[in-house]
Order: structure tokens, then C-alpha cells, then sequence
């Protein structure tokens, strides 16, 4: 059974900063000049206006994940980068390290700042869980697959607890390699009114709902307990998997929902395969098969379609190929913003999770490695690096010049 959630993760360590030397300076003033040769100080449309353009970019941070140091350096790296919106756990202290870490980002040069998005679930979801297991309990000579198959870096068995929970984000990888099946799964559901209360905080401009698709009541349960602190909202999204035929039905149902009180843009997250984008060019196809069939459907909803779940630095190549990359449609949209007939894309854009972490999470690993818990911006060297790898992956959905 799922529990209902609502904790708060540890504040952020006191990062204390260094000195500035000379060779910080000559770092700094490369990635000021990787921003502005990429054309990211230009870039002053909407996030809005990047769906309607096919080119929207959303981190995902981890609706699970709560390391606020390594979200804070994530958040900063590709505000840098350009994206258009950092979806993160619905947690205070999380919240406050993505608006920590843009902030800092545009302390460095000035970029555009993109929305700040929470995510919760109506119901159990794989995003909402967590890996425990007690490792006083694992035989000595176990050879420990659990922490080598973790892509968080979250099992340590020289911790006593195992697993470290605010790095585990409940990809579920290492309960079938466990050779004694000791690791238990963890799930819990976001509570509503604890939602409603930190949408009103004024730091968070969208939420996404994670739900199966399958139970309506459990999605109108969530909306009616989110109250009137949508109002404040520019977008909701709503994430959920492939159901096959009864995927644009559900979508219609949940529309239905939410379309008498919608003073926001909606979108429709289409959850390929779930958190697998950092296993290879593989796991993309689920992602763009999913696309192709929902973006063909005549009697979907109103909303913009974006893609998540497999996606990787394969994912732009495969809606090239099925000719769904910035393709735009015009269309009577009935979203209050949007009354008379728009051409928008018919994709709005893409969300990177696991891969967007794994290229720079290499960067921050290193970092710690040397520094400990740090400030990317105190170690400008590791910035260029991370910035470079986010550029690559941003880039070819925002047309960077260097893509």
C-alpha cells in the first residue's frame, strides 16, 4: 500500500565560498562566452513561447530525488544552458535549491529564467518510491550489484543505512539484482493540501500530476485537493504512460476535470519509457512511438504534447526521422489562452531526466571527489565541463549555433 507523503528534505549544507583567484576569472569568462556563443543570453521568448515553437526544454531533476546540493549545481548548469523549465520534487528545501541555483546561474551572466515546476502523483507510481534495505543484514561476501547498477550513486554499503534516500529516486534497478532478495520497495503519494501549500509559496510556477491514466477518481481526488492554488499556476502537466487505446480516452476524461477551472496552459507529458533514457539509443523508441500515435490522434484534448521517459541524445534524431521535429499545425485550441486558431508544433518539446543527470552528474561526481560538497561556480573548471555536456544536449532542440 502507498503512503501518504509529505517530508522535507534536509536544507541545503552551508556552501561555503572560495576565493575568486585569477584562474576562477579566466574559467568564469569561458562560460560566459559558452552562453553567449550558443546564443543563450539572446533567447528572450516564453517558455510559452517555446512549446508553441517545438523547442521547449524541461530537467527533470527527479520527482524522488532530494540531494539539494547536486540539485542546486544541476539547476544552475542548465539555466545556463537554456532550458525552459526545472521540474523537481514537491519538497521546500528542493524547491528552494532549483530557485538557489538559478539564481546563482544568472549571478554569472544574464539568461532567461525558467519556469520552476513540482511534481506529484494521484496514485502509486514508479517515480514515487524509494529502495531500503538493511545493510547489516547482506552476507560479507556479497559482491554487491545493488551499488553498481544504481545510476544515482545512491548505495553505499559503507553507510549504515544502505541506501541514501535523498539520492535514490526509485528507478527500481537494483531490486532484481539483489542475489538475496533484501531490498524492499518504498511508495508514498505526494499529499495534496502539503502541495496546495507550497504552490502558494510564490516560488514554483507549474505542477505536474503523475498518474496512470487509469482511475479518473484518483486524478479528481488529487485536482479537487489542489484547490484554488492552481490560480496561480502558468502550466500544469499531466505525465502518464502509454495505455494503449484507452490512453486518448483518460486524457479526454482528465481534461474534463481540470477544464472548468484552467487560468493555465496545459500539457500532455507522454511517459515513453519510464525513467531509461540513460540506458541507450534503445530506449528512446517507446518515447517516439508514443509520440507518433498520440500526435496523430483527431480527438485528443487541447494541450501541448511533450516527450519524457527514454529520452537521450538520440530522442531529436528519432522525431526527425518520423518528421514530428518543430513540424507545426494550426488549430482551433480551446485553452483560454489560446481562443482563435494558433499554429503551434504539433511536439512542444522534450524532458530530459536520468541522461540530462548522468552527463553532468560525471562532473559533479568528480568535483565532490575533490572538493566535497561545493559550489560548481567556486570550481569554474568542472562549470566548463558541465556546461558543455548540457549545451549538447539542449542544443539541438534550441538550435544552438555550435549544434
Amino acid at each position: 500500500m502507498a503512503l501518504s507523503f509529505s517530508c522535507y528534505a534536509s536544507l541545503n549544507p552551508q556552501l561555503q565560498h572560495k576565493p575568486i583567484t585569477q584562474s576562477n576569472k579566466k574559467c568564469l569568462e569561458k562560460v560566459k562566452n559558452l552562453v553567449r556563443a550558443n546564443g543563450v543570453c539572446l533567447n528572450t521568448s516564453s517558455p510559452h513561447e517555446s512549446l508553441q515553437k517545438g523547442n521547449w526544454v524541461k530537467l527533470i531533476c527527479g520527482a524522488s530525488f532530494e540531494d539539494v546540493v547536486d540539485i542546486r549545481n544541476l539547476s544552475l548548469v542548465y539555466t545556463l544552458a537554456g532550458v525552459d523549465c526545472i521540474d523537481c520534487a514537491a519538497d521546500g528545501a528542493v524547491i528552494n535549491a532549483v530557485n538557489e541555483g538559478i539564481e546563482a546561474a544568472r549571478a554569472i551572466t544574464p539568461v532567461r529564467r525558467p519556469w520552476v515546476m513540482i511534481s506529484v502523483n494521484d496514485h502509486e507510481d514508479l517515480h514515487f518510491r524509494k529502495a531500503q534495505f538493511d545493510p547489516n543484514e547482506c552476507p560479507l561476501d556479497c559482491s554487491r550489484p545493488c551499488e553498481n547498477v544504481c545510476p544515482a550513486n545512491a548505495i553505499s554499503m559503507n553507510d549504515t543505512h544502505g541506501v541514501l534516500t535523498e539520492r535514490c529516486y526509485g528507478c527500481g534497478r537494483c531490486f532484481p539484482v539483489c542475489p538475496y532478495d533484501k531490498i524492499m520497495e518504498i511508495t508514498y503519494i505526494r499529499d495534496a493540501a502539503a502541495t496546495a501549500e507550497l504552490l502558494k509559496r510564490g516560488d514554483v510556477d507549474a505542477v505536474e500530476i503523475h498518474t496512470s491514466g487509469r482511475h479518473i477518481s484518483f486524478f479528481k481526488e488529487l485536482w479537487d485537493g489542489l484547490g484554488d492554488s492552481v490560480d496561480c499556476l502558468k502550466l500544469v502537466a499531466v505525465s502518464l504512460p502509454d495505455i494503449g487505446d484507452s490512453t486518448i480516452p483518460a486524457i479526454n476524461m482528465m481534461y474534463s476535470v481540470m477544464e472548468g477551472n484552467m487560468s493555465f496552459f496545459n500539457l500532455w507529458q507522454l511517459d515513453g519509457r519510464p525513467m531509461s533514457g540513460d540506458i541507450g539509443r534503445g530506449a528512446t523508441r517507446e518515447a517516439i512511438a508514443f509520440a507518433v500515435r498520440i500526435a496523430a490522434a483527431k480527438d485528443k484534448p487541447p494541450g501541448f504534447l511533450q516527450l519524457a521517459g527514454g529520452t537521450n541524445a538520440h530522442t531529436v534524431d528519432g522525431l526527425k526521422k518520423h518528421r514530428l521535429f518543430q513540424t507545426t499545425t494550426t488549430s482551433k485550441d480551446k485553452n483560454v489562452h489560446s481562443s482563435s486558431p494558433s499554429s503551434n508544433a504539433l511536439i512542444g518539446g522534450v524532458a530530459y531526466g536520468g541522461y540530462a543527470r548522468k552527463i553532468v552528474g560525471r562532473t559533479l561526481n568528480s568535483m565532490q571527489a575533490l572538493h566535497g560538497h561545493a559550489c560548481i561556480e567556486d570550481h569554474p573548471e568542472h562549470l566548463v565541463m558541465a556546461l558543455t555536456d548540457a549545451l549538447a544536449l539542449v542544443g539541438p532542440i534550441k538550435c544552438y549555433p555550435s549544434s
